[in-house]
């Protein structure tokens, strides 16, 4: 006989995966970011003569 479904357990468990892919995509995107303003810093600024 098969236990009886936990719609509770299962909806917390659907919440728990979905909390934790947004929260790796937004770190992901803020990585992304600092890497990109790293980049716009490192490179050298050309000076212009007049």
């Amino acid at each position: 006989m098969p236990r009886p479904p936990n719609y509770n357990q299962e909806r917390q468990d659907r919440d728990r995966a979905k909390a934790r892919k947004k929260a790796e995509k937004l770190a992901a995107k803020a990585a992304a970011k600092e890497r990109a303003n790293d980049n716009v810093d490192t490179r050298p600024k050309a000076e212009s003569k007049d």
